[in-house]
Protein backbone atom coordinates (compact mmCIF):
# COMPACT_ATOMS: atom_id res chain seq x y z
CA UNK A 1 0.00 0.00 0.00
CA UNK A 2 1.43 3.38 -1.04
CA UNK A 3 0.49 5.85 1.67
CA UNK A 4 0.18 9.52 0.64
CA UNK A 5 -1.29 10.97 3.83
CA UNK A 6 1.28 12.06 6.45
CA UNK A 7 -1.17 11.10 9.19
CA UNK A 8 -1.51 7.59 7.81
CA UNK A 9 2.26 7.28 7.38
CA UNK A 10 2.66 8.18 11.04
CA UNK A 11 0.05 5.56 11.96
CA UNK A 12 1.73 2.88 9.85
CA UNK A 13 5.12 3.64 11.38
CA UNK A 14 3.68 3.56 14.90
CA UNK A 15 2.09 0.16 14.24
CA UNK A 16 5.32 -1.21 12.76
CA UNK A 17 7.29 -0.05 15.77
CA UNK A 18 4.77 -1.54 18.19
CA UNK A 19 3.59 1.71 19.76
CA UNK A 20 0.83 0.79 22.25
CA UNK A 21 -2.61 2.26 21.47
CA UNK A 22 -1.55 3.73 18.10
CA UNK A 23 -4.73 2.69 16.28
CA UNK A 24 -7.01 3.87 19.08
CA UNK A 25 -5.20 7.20 19.14
CA UNK A 26 -5.69 7.56 15.39
CA UNK A 27 -9.44 6.98 15.62
CA UNK A 28 -9.72 9.39 18.55
CA UNK A 29 -7.99 12.04 16.42
CA UNK A 30 -10.26 11.30 13.43
CA UNK A 31 -13.37 11.59 15.57
CA UNK A 32 -12.17 14.82 17.17
CA UNK A 33 -11.22 16.56 13.91
CA UNK A 34 -13.87 15.01 11.68
CA UNK A 35 -13.36 13.23 8.40
CA UNK A 36 -12.26 13.09 5.68
CA UNK A 37 -8.76 14.04 6.75
CA UNK A 38 -7.59 17.15 4.90
CA UNK A 39 -3.86 17.84 4.72
CA UNK A 40 -1.66 20.19 2.67
CA UNK A 41 -0.39 18.97 -0.68
CA UNK A 42 3.40 19.21 -0.40
CA UNK A 43 3.72 19.91 -4.14
CA UNK A 44 0.99 22.53 -4.68
CA UNK A 45 -0.68 24.91 -2.20
CA UNK A 46 -3.76 25.09 -4.47
CA UNK A 47 -4.54 21.43 -3.72
CA UNK A 48 -5.16 19.28 -0.68
CA UNK A 49 -4.61 15.64 0.18
CA UNK A 50 -8.07 14.40 1.12
CA UNK A 51 -8.08 11.03 2.87
CA UNK A 52 -11.31 9.12 3.36
CA UNK A 53 -11.18 6.63 6.23
CA UNK A 54 -13.57 3.98 7.48
CA UNK A 55 -13.43 1.57 10.40
CA UNK A 56 -14.79 -1.76 9.21
CA UNK A 57 -13.84 -5.29 10.18
CA UNK A 58 -16.56 -7.17 8.26
CA UNK A 59 -16.18 -5.84 4.71
CA UNK A 60 -14.19 -7.68 2.08
CA UNK A 61 -13.58 -4.39 0.28
CA UNK A 62 -14.75 -0.80 0.65
CA UNK A 63 -15.47 1.61 -2.20
CA UNK A 64 -15.42 5.37 -1.74
CA UNK A 65 -18.08 6.98 -3.91
CA UNK A 66 -17.06 10.60 -4.53
CA UNK A 67 -19.86 12.13 -6.54
CA UNK A 68 -19.13 12.50 -10.27
CA UNK A 69 -15.42 11.70 -9.79
CA UNK A 70 -16.24 8.04 -9.17
CA UNK A 71 -18.99 8.14 -11.79
CA UNK A 72 -16.50 9.16 -14.45
CA UNK A 73 -14.35 6.11 -13.78
CA UNK A 74 -17.41 3.87 -13.70
CA UNK A 75 -18.37 5.12 -17.15
CA UNK A 76 -14.82 4.31 -18.25
CA UNK A 77 -15.28 0.78 -16.87
CA UNK A 78 -12.80 0.90 -13.98
CA UNK A 79 -13.76 1.38 -10.33
CA UNK A 80 -10.44 0.17 -8.96
CA UNK A 81 -9.08 3.70 -8.27
CA UNK A 82 -11.87 4.04 -5.69
CA UNK A 83 -11.11 0.92 -3.68
CA UNK A 84 -9.96 1.71 -0.17
CA UNK A 85 -7.00 -0.19 1.26
CA UNK A 86 -6.32 -1.29 4.81
CA UNK A 87 -3.38 0.23 6.60
CA UNK A 88 -1.35 -2.91 7.50
CA UNK A 89 -1.96 -4.15 11.03
CA UNK A 90 -5.00 -1.92 11.61
CA UNK A 91 -8.76 -1.73 11.04
CA UNK A 92 -8.32 1.51 9.07
CA UNK A 93 -9.59 1.45 5.50
CA UNK A 94 -8.28 4.51 3.64
CA UNK A 95 -8.16 6.21 0.25
CA UNK A 96 -6.48 9.51 -0.58
CA UNK A 97 -7.53 11.84 -3.37
CA UNK A 98 -5.54 14.89 -4.45
CA UNK A 99 -8.19 17.59 -4.93
CA UNK A 100 -8.17 21.28 -5.67
CA UNK A 101 -8.80 23.34 -2.54
CA UNK A 102 -12.18 24.63 -3.77
CA UNK A 103 -13.74 21.19 -4.33
CA UNK A 104 -17.20 20.37 -3.00
CA UNK A 105 -18.89 16.97 -3.37
CA UNK A 106 -21.21 14.55 -1.69
CA UNK A 107 -19.80 11.10 -0.98
CA UNK A 108 -20.62 7.70 0.52
CA UNK A 109 -18.96 4.40 1.36
CA UNK A 110 -19.92 1.00 -0.01
CA UNK A 111 -18.77 -1.80 2.34
CA UNK A 112 -18.63 -4.75 -0.06
CA UNK A 113 -19.60 -8.14 1.38
CA UNK A 114 -18.64 -10.21 -1.65
CA UNK A 115 -15.71 -10.92 -3.94
CA UNK A 116 -13.76 -8.07 -5.50
CA UNK A 117 -14.86 -8.98 -9.03
CA UNK A 118 -18.46 -8.30 -8.02
CA UNK A 119 -17.54 -5.08 -6.24
CA UNK A 120 -15.82 -3.71 -9.34
CA UNK A 121 -18.66 -4.44 -11.76
CA UNK A 122 -19.61 -1.28 -13.66
CA UNK A 123 -22.80 -2.37 -15.43
CA UNK A 124 -25.97 -0.45 -14.59
CA UNK A 125 -27.59 -3.22 -12.53
CA UNK A 126 -24.52 -3.66 -10.33
CA UNK A 127 -24.06 0.08 -9.94
CA UNK A 128 -27.65 0.61 -8.82
CA UNK A 129 -27.07 -2.08 -6.21
CA UNK A 130 -24.02 -0.20 -4.95
CA UNK A 131 -25.98 3.05 -4.71
CA UNK A 132 -28.81 1.32 -2.85
CA UNK A 133 -26.40 0.01 -0.19
CA UNK A 134 -23.97 2.94 0.10
CA UNK A 135 -23.85 4.75 3.45
CA UNK A 136 -22.63 8.12 4.76
CA UNK A 137 -19.42 8.75 6.66
CA UNK A 138 -20.20 8.47 10.40
CA UNK A 139 -17.22 10.66 11.35
CA UNK A 140 -18.09 13.61 9.09
CA UNK A 141 -19.58 16.26 11.42
CA UNK A 142 -21.34 18.25 8.68
CA UNK A 143 -25.10 17.79 8.14
CA UNK A 144 -25.83 14.97 5.70
CA UNK A 145 -27.38 15.51 2.29
CA UNK A 146 -30.74 13.69 2.22
CA UNK A 147 -31.59 11.24 -0.53
CA UNK A 148 -34.79 9.67 -1.82
CA UNK A 149 -36.10 6.33 -3.10
CA UNK A 150 -35.16 4.70 0.20
CA UNK A 151 -31.43 5.34 -0.20
CA UNK A 152 -29.13 6.45 2.58
CA UNK A 153 -28.10 10.11 2.84
CA UNK A 154 -24.68 11.28 1.71
CA UNK A 155 -21.91 13.06 3.56
CA UNK A 156 -20.57 16.31 2.15
CA UNK A 157 -16.93 17.24 1.53
CA UNK A 158 -16.29 20.99 1.47
CA UNK A 159 -12.69 22.05 1.07
CA UNK A 160 -11.68 25.43 2.49
CA UNK A 161 -11.86 27.46 -0.72
CA UNK A 162 -15.19 26.08 -1.96
CA UNK A 163 -17.73 28.84 -2.69
CA UNK A 164 -19.66 29.86 0.40
CA UNK A 165 -23.21 28.57 0.85
CA UNK A 166 -24.43 31.00 3.51
CA UNK A 167 -28.16 30.24 3.29
CA UNK A 168 -28.20 26.44 3.10
CA UNK A 169 -29.03 25.31 6.62
CA UNK A 170 -31.94 26.26 8.91
CA UNK A 171 -31.33 29.15 11.29
CA UNK A 172 -32.98 29.63 14.67
CA UNK A 173 -35.23 32.65 14.95
CA UNK A 174 -35.74 33.16 11.21
CA UNK A 175 -39.40 33.82 10.31
CA UNK A 176 -40.78 30.80 8.49
CA UNK A 177 -42.82 31.26 5.36
CA UNK A 178 -45.94 29.21 4.85
CA UNK A 179 -45.47 25.85 3.16
CA UNK A 180 -48.15 23.91 1.37
CA UNK A 181 -49.00 21.34 -1.28
CA UNK A 182 -51.53 21.64 -4.08
CA UNK A 183 -52.64 19.74 -7.14
CA UNK A 184 -52.80 21.72 -10.36
CA UNK A 185 -54.28 19.96 -13.39
CA UNK A 186 -53.39 16.61 -11.86
CA UNK A 187 -49.79 17.52 -10.99
CA UNK A 188 -48.45 17.97 -7.45
CA UNK A 189 -46.95 21.39 -6.77
CA UNK A 190 -45.32 22.49 -3.54
CA UNK A 191 -45.72 26.13 -2.55
CA UNK A 192 -43.57 28.36 -0.35
CA UNK A 193 -44.88 31.79 0.58
CA UNK A 194 -42.53 34.39 2.04
CA UNK A 195 -43.09 35.24 5.68
CA UNK A 196 -45.67 38.00 5.93
CA UNK A 197 -47.35 37.11 2.65
CA UNK A 198 -50.80 38.69 2.29
CA UNK A 199 -53.29 38.80 -0.53
CA UNK A 200 -52.93 42.58 -0.70
CA UNK A 201 -49.13 42.48 -0.67
CA UNK A 202 -48.65 41.47 -4.28
CA UNK A 203 -48.00 41.15 -7.04
CA UNK A 204 -45.17 38.92 -5.84
CA UNK A 205 -42.16 37.78 -7.77
CA UNK A 206 -42.34 34.07 -8.60
CA UNK A 207 -39.77 31.29 -8.92
CA UNK A 208 -40.66 28.01 -10.62
CA UNK A 209 -38.37 25.18 -9.46
CA UNK A 210 -38.37 22.01 -11.53
CA UNK A 211 -37.81 18.61 -9.85
CA UNK A 212 -39.81 20.04 -6.99
CA UNK A 213 -40.07 16.71 -5.15
CA UNK A 214 -36.32 16.98 -4.47
CA UNK A 215 -36.16 20.66 -3.55
CA UNK A 216 -39.27 20.50 -1.38
CA UNK A 217 -39.75 17.45 0.87
CA UNK A 218 -36.28 15.90 0.42
CA UNK A 219 -33.83 18.80 0.54
CA UNK A 220 -35.97 21.28 2.46
CA UNK A 221 -35.08 24.24 0.26
CA UNK A 222 -37.85 26.20 1.95
CA UNK A 223 -35.41 26.78 4.84
CA UNK A 224 -33.00 28.39 2.38
CA UNK A 225 -35.81 30.58 1.04
CA UNK A 226 -36.63 31.69 4.58
CA UNK A 227 -33.00 32.66 5.12
CA UNK A 228 -32.88 34.58 1.83
CA UNK A 229 -36.04 36.48 2.71
CA UNK A 230 -34.93 37.19 6.28
CA UNK A 231 -31.74 38.81 4.96
CA UNK A 232 -33.67 40.61 2.21
CA UNK A 233 -31.31 38.97 -0.25
CA UNK A 234 -34.29 38.39 -2.57
CA UNK A 235 -37.47 40.34 -3.07
CA UNK A 236 -40.57 38.72 -1.55
CA UNK A 237 -41.04 35.71 -3.80
CA UNK A 238 -43.60 32.94 -4.10
CA UNK A 239 -41.81 29.69 -4.96
CA UNK A 240 -43.49 26.83 -6.81
CA UNK A 241 -41.96 23.35 -6.53
CA UNK A 242 -43.17 21.50 -9.64
CA UNK A 243 -43.01 17.73 -9.15
CA UNK A 244 -42.08 15.46 -12.03
CA UNK A 245 -44.60 12.62 -11.64
CA UNK A 246 -42.14 9.74 -12.00
CA UNK A 247 -39.10 8.90 -14.09
CA UNK A 248 -40.88 8.29 -17.39
CA UNK A 249 -42.93 11.48 -17.10
CA UNK A 250 -39.81 13.42 -16.16
CA UNK A 251 -38.00 12.26 -19.28
CA UNK A 252 -40.95 13.34 -21.41
CA UNK A 253 -41.51 16.72 -19.74
CA UNK A 254 -37.91 17.84 -19.29
CA UNK A 255 -36.66 17.36 -22.85
CA UNK A 256 -37.82 20.58 -24.49
CA UNK A 257 -41.49 19.63 -24.24
CA UNK A 258 -43.68 22.36 -25.70
CA UNK A 259 -46.72 20.92 -23.92
CA UNK A 260 -45.05 21.03 -20.51
CA UNK A 261 -43.64 24.54 -20.91
CA UNK A 262 -46.97 25.83 -22.18
CA UNK A 263 -48.64 24.32 -19.11
CA UNK A 264 -46.16 26.13 -16.86
CA UNK A 265 -46.94 29.40 -18.65
CA UNK A 266 -50.70 29.05 -19.22
CA UNK A 267 -51.76 26.75 -16.40
CA UNK A 268 -49.43 26.98 -13.42
CA UNK A 269 -48.61 30.69 -13.40
CA UNK A 270 -52.22 31.92 -13.84
CA UNK A 271 -53.26 29.54 -11.06
CA UNK A 272 -50.54 30.96 -8.78
CA UNK A 273 -51.67 34.49 -9.66
CA UNK A 274 -55.23 33.68 -8.56
CA UNK A 275 -54.19 31.84 -5.42
CA UNK A 276 -51.14 33.76 -4.21
CA UNK A 277 -50.97 37.05 -6.09
CA UNK A 278 -47.89 36.34 -8.18
CA UNK A 279 -46.85 38.72 -10.92
CA UNK A 280 -47.36 38.33 -14.66
CA UNK A 281 -44.19 40.34 -15.27
CA UNK A 282 -41.59 38.10 -16.96
CA UNK A 283 -38.79 40.25 -15.57
CA UNK A 284 -39.84 39.14 -12.06
CA UNK A 285 -40.36 35.48 -12.98
CA UNK A 286 -37.61 32.85 -12.71
CA UNK A 287 -37.66 29.29 -14.01
CA UNK A 288 -34.91 27.11 -12.57
CA UNK A 289 -33.75 23.55 -13.09
CA UNK A 290 -30.84 21.15 -12.94
CA UNK A 291 -29.62 18.64 -15.54
CA UNK A 292 -32.61 17.97 -17.84
CA UNK A 293 -34.40 20.58 -15.74
CA UNK A 294 -31.69 23.09 -16.65
CA UNK A 295 -32.25 22.31 -20.32
CA UNK A 296 -35.99 22.80 -19.85
CA UNK A 297 -35.54 26.09 -17.99
CA UNK A 298 -33.57 27.44 -20.95
CA UNK A 299 -36.21 26.08 -23.33
CA UNK A 300 -38.95 27.83 -21.33
CA UNK A 301 -37.17 31.13 -21.87
CA UNK A 302 -36.86 30.34 -25.58
CA UNK A 303 -40.46 29.24 -26.15
CA UNK A 304 -42.29 31.56 -23.76
CA UNK A 305 -40.12 34.64 -23.14
CA UNK A 306 -43.25 36.71 -22.49
CA UNK A 307 -43.74 34.64 -19.32
CA UNK A 308 -40.24 33.57 -18.31
CA UNK A 309 -37.80 36.45 -18.37
CA UNK A 310 -35.16 34.83 -16.15
CA UNK A 311 -33.55 31.43 -16.67
CA UNK A 312 -31.47 29.73 -13.97
CA UNK A 313 -29.86 26.60 -15.39
CA UNK A 314 -27.53 24.39 -13.36
CA UNK A 315 -25.58 21.67 -15.15
CA UNK A 316 -28.00 21.85 -18.05
CA UNK A 317 -28.16 18.83 -20.36
CA UNK A 318 -27.52 20.91 -23.45
CA UNK A 319 -26.15 17.91 -25.32
CA UNK A 320 -29.78 16.91 -25.93
CA UNK A 321 -30.89 15.06 -27.98
CA UNK A 322 -27.60 13.36 -28.92
CA UNK A 323 -24.81 12.26 -26.65
CA UNK A 324 -21.87 14.46 -27.64
CA UNK A 325 -21.20 17.85 -29.13
CA UNK A 326 -19.88 16.13 -32.24
CA UNK A 327 -23.16 14.46 -33.21
CA UNK A 328 -25.05 16.16 -36.02
CA UNK A 329 -28.24 16.39 -33.97
CA UNK A 330 -26.64 17.46 -30.72
CA UNK A 331 -27.25 20.72 -28.84
CA UNK A 332 -30.57 21.43 -30.52
CA UNK A 333 -31.54 24.26 -28.17
CA UNK A 334 -28.19 26.02 -28.47
CA UNK A 335 -28.58 25.99 -32.25
CA UNK A 336 -32.05 27.52 -31.93
CA UNK A 337 -30.70 30.39 -29.84
CA UNK A 338 -27.92 30.88 -32.38
CA UNK A 339 -30.29 31.59 -35.26
CA UNK A 340 -33.20 33.37 -33.54
CA UNK A 341 -33.34 37.07 -32.80
CA UNK A 342 -32.40 38.00 -29.25
CA UNK A 343 -35.22 37.50 -26.76
CA UNK A 344 -35.90 39.56 -23.60
CA UNK A 345 -34.48 36.89 -21.30
CA UNK A 346 -31.64 36.95 -18.75
CA UNK A 347 -29.54 33.89 -17.95
CA UNK A 348 -27.70 32.48 -14.97
CA UNK A 349 -25.76 29.39 -16.04
CA UNK A 350 -23.50 27.22 -13.93
CA UNK A 351 -21.79 23.88 -14.44
CA UNK A 352 -19.25 21.78 -12.56
CA UNK A 353 -15.65 21.40 -13.65
CA UNK A 354 -15.97 17.67 -12.93
CA UNK A 355 -18.92 17.29 -15.31
CA UNK A 356 -17.00 15.95 -18.26
CA UNK A 357 -20.22 15.12 -20.14
CA UNK A 358 -21.71 18.63 -19.81
CA UNK A 359 -18.93 21.18 -19.51
CA UNK A 360 -18.24 21.74 -23.26
CA UNK A 361 -21.93 22.09 -24.09
CA UNK A 362 -22.58 24.61 -21.30
CA UNK A 363 -19.60 26.67 -22.43
CA UNK A 364 -20.93 26.55 -25.97
CA UNK A 365 -24.36 27.83 -24.94
CA UNK A 366 -22.70 30.63 -22.96
CA UNK A 367 -20.68 31.66 -26.00
CA UNK A 368 -23.72 31.61 -28.30
CA UNK A 369 -25.83 33.65 -25.89
CA UNK A 370 -23.10 36.21 -25.39
CA UNK A 371 -22.57 36.49 -29.14
CA UNK A 372 -26.30 37.13 -29.58
CA UNK A 373 -26.21 39.93 -27.01
CA UNK A 374 -27.91 38.25 -24.04
CA UNK A 375 -27.22 39.16 -20.45
CA UNK A 376 -25.45 36.03 -19.23
CA UNK A 377 -23.91 35.39 -15.82
CA UNK A 378 -21.85 32.22 -16.02
CA UNK A 379 -20.08 30.25 -13.31
CA UNK A 380 -18.02 27.08 -13.20
CA UNK A 381 -17.79 25.47 -9.77
CA UNK A 382 -15.31 22.79 -8.80
CA UNK A 383 -17.73 19.94 -8.27
CA UNK A 384 -20.02 17.59 -10.11
CA UNK A 385 -23.63 16.73 -10.96
CA UNK A 386 -24.48 17.12 -7.33
CA UNK A 387 -27.18 18.64 -5.14
CA UNK A 388 -24.43 19.46 -2.63
CA UNK A 389 -23.23 22.03 -5.18
CA UNK A 390 -26.55 22.97 -6.74
CA UNK A 391 -28.24 24.02 -3.49
CA UNK A 392 -25.76 26.87 -3.02
CA UNK A 393 -25.87 27.89 -6.67
CA UNK A 394 -29.67 27.90 -6.68
CA UNK A 395 -29.81 30.23 -3.69
CA UNK A 396 -27.15 32.55 -5.10
CA UNK A 397 -28.80 32.50 -8.52
CA UNK A 398 -32.17 33.54 -7.10
CA UNK A 399 -30.45 36.35 -5.21
CA UNK A 400 -28.80 37.47 -8.45
CA UNK A 401 -31.99 37.35 -10.54
CA UNK A 402 -34.47 38.64 -7.94
CA UNK A 403 -32.20 40.77 -5.75
CA UNK A 404 -33.50 42.28 -2.54
CA UNK A 405 -32.05 45.20 -0.66
CA UNK A 406 -29.24 43.31 1.03
CA UNK A 407 -27.69 41.02 -1.56
CA UNK A 408 -24.25 39.94 -0.35
CA UNK A 409 -22.28 41.19 -3.32
CA UNK A 410 -19.08 40.37 -1.45
CA UNK A 411 -20.06 36.71 -1.12
CA UNK A 412 -17.92 34.47 -3.32
CA UNK A 413 -20.79 32.38 -4.62
CA UNK A 414 -22.73 35.40 -5.86
CA UNK A 415 -19.74 37.32 -7.15
CA UNK A 416 -18.66 34.41 -9.31
CA UNK A 417 -22.12 34.05 -10.80
CA UNK A 418 -22.17 37.73 -11.76
CA UNK A 419 -18.74 37.89 -13.26
CA UNK A 420 -18.54 34.48 -14.89
CA UNK A 421 -15.49 33.46 -12.86
CA UNK A 422 -13.98 30.13 -13.74
CA UNK A 423 -14.74 30.35 -17.45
Amino acid sequence: MEIQSPLLRDLAEAVRSGTPGAVDAFWQHAKATGTPLVEPDPTDPAHRLVTFVRQDVAATDVLTLLHTVTDKDRHAGDLSPHLMEKVPGTDVWALTHRLRADHRASYQFFPAPGPRAETLRTDREAWLGVLDAAVPDPLNPAPVLPSRDGRHPSSVLELPEAPAQPWTHPRPGVPRGERGMAEVDGRRVGVHLPAGHTEAGGPYAVAVLLDGEMWGPVLGFADTLDNLHAEQAVVPTVTLFVETMGRDRRMADLCCSEEFVDWLADGLLPWAARMYGVTDDPARTVVAGQSAGGLTAAFAGFRRPERFGNVLSQSGSFWWPDGTEFDSGSEWLTRQYAVRERLPVRFRLEVGLQEWMLLPQNRHLRDVLQARGYEVAYHEFNGGHDYACWRGGLAAGLAGLLPGRNVRTSDRSIRNIRTGAGS
